[in-house]
C-alpha cells in the first residue's frame, strides 16, 4: 500500500534531518567547520547573508540541500547564530522551527516524483564548541526536537489524509570532530529519554472490497523507544571519494557504532475491505552494533522480553501471539583481498520461542506434543581467504563470469549448535580445517579435517508421536532411525551421540570409516 510507502519515507526523514551542527573555536572556524563537514555529507549550503562581527557571526536564511540517486532534501533554517562566550568555546543557535522537503523518484517511468514536507522543531537546542583547530568537541542538548508531516505532493492528493510525527525528549550528546587532509575524524555519543512516533491516514489506492467496488483503506502506527544510547567513530571522506566504496575503503574510510534501547512498545492498525487488523508488540530491550574499514565488515543486533500480538480477518482464531526471551545475530566477514586467512563469523539465535496454543491446535488438537518453548542457535566462526575486494564490483563480476569462487574457505569452528523443539533436545559443536590444494577428495569441496560432536534426546518419542499423529508415515520414520544407527550410539533412555569425523582423506562415524 502506498500510505505505508510514504510512511516509511517519513520515518526515513525523521532519522536523516537530525544531523547536529559542527564548530571550531572561534565563530568564524565555526562557521567555515559546518559548512566542510556538510560538504563531506553531499550536503550544499547556501546561505542567504552572513554578518561577522568578530566575537558574533549570523547566518540568514541557510539553504541546504541534498541530491543522490535521485532523493532529494532540501530545507531552509531562518538565522544561526555563533557566538564567541569569551572562554573558549563558541554557543551555535538555531531557529525553534525550520521547513524540510523530501522529494522521492516516481515508482514508474513516466510518473511524477512524490515530495513529502516536515516540519522541524526544536526550542532550546543549543550547541557548545571547545577544544582547538586541531580537535574540537561538540556537546548539544535540548529538551524535546519533533518532526512533523506538513504536506504530500505528486500522488492521488485528494484520497491522501496522511498524518506523521515523532518526537525525541530530552536529547543530549557530544561530537568530537578533527579535520586531517582530505579525511576527517569523528567521535560522537548520544542520547534521549524517549522517541514517540504517530503515523495515521487513508490509503491512496483503494482497494476492492467483497462486492467488487473500490473502498479506501486506512492505517495508524505508534511507536515509543524508551532509554536511548548510541556510539558513532570513524574516518569520513569528501563525497567524491564516496562514490566508489573500493577505494574509499583503501584511502581510509572506516566507520563503527552502536545503539541501545530500553522498553520499546509499538501499535499498528489498519481497516480493510476484509476487516481490522491489529499488531501489539513490546521488547524489554534493543541493540545493534557495525562496523566497516578495509579489513572487514561487521552488524549485529539482539533484542530481549519479546511480545507480539496480531488479530486479523485473515487468521482462523481471534489473535495470534508470539513471544521470545531472546533473539540475536552476529556477523563479521572479510572485504578485502588478503594474502592470508581473515577472521570470520556467523551467529543467529532464537531463545525460548512460544506460539498461541490455536496454533498448535491446528495439528496437534489431542495435545499430544509438549508445547515448551523452542530454541535455535547456531554460532559459528572460522578463517576464509578472499582473492578479490568484495566492493570491487568488476572483480566480483569477472569472478562469477568464470565460475571462480572469490575466496577460500581455510576453517570452521561451530562453537555452539542447539535446537530445542516439541520435547527432543539437539547440541553440539566442533571445527573443521580445509586444504583447498584437495577438491577432488570430496568431488569440488576442499578436504576438511576435523570432527562435529552431537547429542540428541527425546528424537525417538517425538518420532513415535508423529506417527501416531498421522504427521509423518511410519515407512518414513523407520528409514530415518535406521540412517541414525549408523551415525550415532544410544547413551541412554532416548539419547543419542554421535562423532561425525573428517581424517585421512575419510569420513568417519564413531570411529567407523563410511568414505
Amino acid at each position: 500500500m502506498k500510505f505505508w510507502s510514504l510512511a516509511g519515507g517519513t520515518a526515513l526523514v525523521t532519522l536523516c534531518a537530525q544531523v547536529p551542527a559542527f564548530a571550531d573555536v572561534t565563530p568564524a572556524q565555526v562557521w567555515q567547520s559546518w559548512q566542510d563537514l556538510s560538504a563531506g555529507y553531499g550536503q550544499t549550503l547556501t546561505p542567504g547573508s552572513v554578518d561577522d562581527q568578530g566575537d558574533t557571526l549570523t547566518v540568514t536564511d541557510l539553504a541546504i540541500s541534498y541530491d543522490k540517486d535521485g532523493v532529494k532534501a532540501t530545507g531552509t533554517i531562518a538565522e544561526l547564530t555563533f557566538a564567541d562566550q569569551g572562554d573558549g568555546t563558541v554557543q551555535v543557535t538555531l531557529s525553534d522551527s525550520y521547513p524540510l522537503t523530501l522529494t522521492l523518484p516516481p515508482e514508474e517511468a513516466g510518473g511524477d516524483p512524490t515530495t513529502i514536507s516536515l516540519q522541524v522543531d526544536q526550542p532550546g537546542l543549543s550547541i557548545i564548541a571547545a577544544g582547538d583547530t586541531a580537535e574540537t568537541s561538540y556537546s548539544f542538548a535540548g529538551p524535546s526536537v519533533t518532526i512533523s508531516l506538513t504536506g504530500v505532493e505528486g500522488v492521488e492528493t485528494e484520497a491522501v489524509d496522511l498524518t506523521a510525527k515523532a518526537e525525541f525528549a530530552n536529547i543530549a550528546g557530544k561530537y568530537i570532530f578533527a579535520p586531517s587532509g582530505d579525511k576527517s575524524v569523528l567521535s560522537s555519543s548520544y542520547s534521549a529519554d524517549s522517541v514517540t512516533v504517530n503515523v495515521s491516514g487513508t490509503d491512496p489506492d483503494p482497494s476492492p472490497s467483497t462486492d467488487g467496488t473500490a473502498t479506501p483503506s486506512s492505517g495508524a502506527l505508534t511507536f515509543t523507544m524508551k532509554d536511548i544510547t548510541g556510539t558513532t567513530n570513524g574516518t569520513l571522506l569528501d563525497a567524491a571519494a564516496m562514490a566508489d566504496m573500493a577505494a574509499a575503503l583503501k584511502a581510509g574510510l572506516a566507520t563503527d557504532g552502536s545503539f541501545s534501547a530500553g522498553e520499546t512498545t509499538f501499535a499498528i492498525e489498519s481497516t480493510e475491505p476484509t476487516g481490522p487488523t491489529k499488531i501489539d508488540g513490546k521488547a524489554a530491550t534493543a541493540a545493534l552494533a557495525f562496523g566497516m574499514n578495509d579489513q572487514r565488515i561487521s552488524y549485529s543486533g539482539s533484542a530481549t522480553g519479546v511480545t507480539t500480538t496480531v488479530s486479523s480477518p485473515d487468521i482462523p482464531f481471534p489473535a495470534l501471539t508470539l513471544t521470545y526471551a531472546e533473539t540475536a545475530f552476529d556477523f563479521l566477514m572479510p572485504v578485502s583481498a588478503t594474502g592470508a586467512p581473515a577472521d570470520f563469523k556467523f551467529l543467529t539465535k532464537l531463545v525460548d520461542f512460544t506460539i498461541s496454543d490455536e496454533v498448535w491446535d491446528m495439528f496437534d488438537p489431542t495435545k499430544q506434543l509438549p508445547r515448551d518453548p523452542a530454541t535455535l542457535v547456531i554460532d559459528t566462526k572460522g578463517t576464509a581467504t578472499l582473492k578479490a575486494d568484495i566492493f570491487n564490483t568488476a572483480a566480483m563480476e569477472a569472478a562469477g563470469e568464470t565460475a571462480t569462487p572469490p575466496g577460500e574457505l581455510n576453517s570452521l569452528d561451530i562453537t555452539e549448535l542447539h535446537l530445542k523443539f516439541a520435547g527432543a533436545d539437539l547440541t553440539g559443536n566442533g571445527g573443521f580445517t580445509f586444504d583447498n590444494t584437495d577438491t577432488t577428495t570430496y568431488q569440488g569441496m576442499p578436504a576438511p579435517t576435523g570432527k562435529l560432536d552431537l547429542k540428541v534426546t527425546g528424537a525417538n518419542t517425538l518420532m513415535d508421536k508423529l506417527v501416531a499423529m498421522g504427521l509423518m508415515p511410519e515407512d518414513q520414520v523407520m528409514g530415518f532411525r535406521m540412517m541414525l544407527s549408523m551415525f550415532a550410539n544410544a547413551t541412554g533412555e532416548d539419547e543419542l551421540t554421535s562423532t561425525l569425523e573428517f581424517k585421512d582423506k575419510g569420513f568417519f562415524a564413531n570411529g567407523q570409516r563410511l568414505q
